[in-house]
């Protein structure tokens, strides 16, 4: 069950090294999905600590520091200054190569027959899950070969009988878990697939050219998005809202440029209900937040407060996806990205 680990617990982990299952299994939990980065992060930082580097950037086994704020880099223990959370801090771009067993159908088990299998077994597989090519695989790691449809095409051109081993393509593109993505384009280009094969031989996947397609979508998609709604953000504040109000929600450079803001500075122009870390409630940042919605004219068109509460959503959503996560954004929060663009497309 999710804990909330107190003050004290937290502080006793300052200075150790933790893996990112570790520190989930501190709160209770098993998923880290951007809810539970933030909750951990501000739990943390509540407790006067962070990690070295950021924990939402490292695997799940690989292992971080605990450090207190004061001695981690470039931190400045201040607690009226709110955390900038949207740019792109140290260890937040990828440590770790992109591997092919990144890619969820690397692990997900290949569907598969015998060398002593007729066949129509392999072509039944391939006409009912739309398989373009079917691994001849005895046990978990003694590959064979392949049948595709052109293989067995092939073989019944000949006029040969229709057996297993006489449609078998031998040597298919295989790759292990650990080779870098990209460098297996290529193979996948010409192929169309790849076998992927664990440390210890077995195989456990196939990557197809639909795959990678399909991870393309999942990964590219939700930036596409959270630019187009940065864009259109500044398309509907900019001209009505002043530079000395977009000054008062900067927290360094006071430029009273739109280009300049952070998406969580979009978030604080609006928000007619800011609050401190101790709950207090900034009166001035609220009644300059009223002015600044009176001014866009949209009482009419939008609920406020489920505008702000939305919007603050997808400034979640685009902390983590600027984290460049390897798992992909769940669908769910790019519906949520998708429902908030449609509602910008209407108001511009």
């Amino acid at each position: 069950m999710p804990h909330d680990p107190s003050e004290e617990e937290l502080r006793a982990l300052g200075g150790s090294k933790l893996t990112v299952s570790g520190l989930l299994e501190v709160f209770g939990v098993r998923t880290r999905d951007d809810q539970t980065v933030l909750h951990i992060t501000q739990a943390l930082k509540d407790a006067g600590l962070t990690t070295d580097p950021d924990f939402a950037s490292r695997r799940l086994r690989e292992e971080f520091q605990v450090v207190f704020l004061q001695s981690a880099s470039g931190t400045v223990p201040d607690n009226e200054v709110e955390e900038e959370d949207e740019g792109l801090p140290w260890g937040a771009l990828p440590q770790q190569p992109f591997t092919i067993g990144d890619i969820p159908a690397a692990r997900r088990g290949v569907e598969c027959v015998a060398s002593g299998d007729p066949l129509t077994r392999a072509m039944y597989l391939m006409q009912t899950k739309n398989y373009s090519q079917v691994p001849v695989l005895d046990g978990d790691s003694a590959l064979k070969g392949v049948v595709t449809w052109r293989s067995v095409a092939m073989l019944l051109a000949t006029g040969k009988d229709p057996e297993l081993d006489s449609a078998v393509e031998p040597d298919p593109p295989v790759a292990q878990t650990y080779q870098e993505f990209f460098s297996l384009l290529d193979t996948i280009r010409e192929y169309g697939y790849v076998l992927v094969r664990e440390n210890d031989g077995t195989v456990t996947g196939i990557v197809t050219a639909a795959d990678i397609t399909e991870r393309f979508d999942d990964t590219a998609r939700p930036f596409f998005l959270v630019g187009e709604i940065e864009h259109r953000l500044r398309r509907c504040l900019s001209p009505k809202i002043p530079a000395e109000a977009v000054k008062a929600v900067q927290m360094r450079e006071k430029t009273g440029r739109f280009r300049d803001l952070s998406f969580g500075d979009y978030v604080k122009l609006l928000d007619g209900d800011q609050r401190n870390k101790h709950g207090a409630r900034k009166e001035a940042a609220c009644a300059a937040a009223d002015r600044n919605w009176a001014t866009l004219g949209w009482d009419r068109l939008v609920d406020r407060d489920e505008f702000v509460r939305q919007l603050d959503r997808v400034r979640g959503i685009r902390n983590k996806i600027a984290h460049f996560d390897p798992e992909p954004l769940p669908p769910g929060k790019t519906e949520e990205l998708r429902q908030f663009v449609t509602l910008l497309r209407q108001l511009t």
